[in-house]
């Protein structure tokens, strides 16, 4: 008699952080982690990372733009514990030291297909 494994979904993550607004701060960088339940696991990809430092352009005075590609893939026997990303926000304060400008977090979306998702 064998023995069943239990059967796993995969969700595959792809998309990007693309920028933020920030009147009043420049110099800005991102780190992201994604956060799961414990029947979760990563399969390929990254769990977190951190964006380059970007200034805003002459286009937007507020707008500060990353572009920055996100691709991960998790799987799981059970939906509990969905997957979220956090996003926090560093800059420069007046005397140099990185300081938290910023942070959020979403859980990644159920449906499949497209999504935009602000925080």
């Amino acid at each position: 008699m064998a023995t069943s494994n239990p059967s796993v979904f995969l969700l595959t993550v792809n998309g990007q952080i693309e920028g933020a607004n920030f009147p009043e701060y420049d110099n800005l960088y991102c780190k992201y982690c994604f956060v799961y339940g414990h029947d979760w696991a990563p399969t390929s990809g990254l769990e977190e990372g951190i964006t380059q430092i970007t200034c805003k352009g002459s286009q937007s005075s507020h707008r500060l733009i990353w572009n920055f590609p996100l691709e991960t893939t998790f799987k799981s026997t059970n939906p509990s514990g969905w997957p979220q990303l956090v996003v926090s926000v560093y800059g420069p304060d007046v005397f140099g030291n990185d300081v938290v400008r910023g942070y959020g977090a979403t859980h990644i979306p159920f449906n499949p297909g497209q999504s935009l998702e602000k925080f």
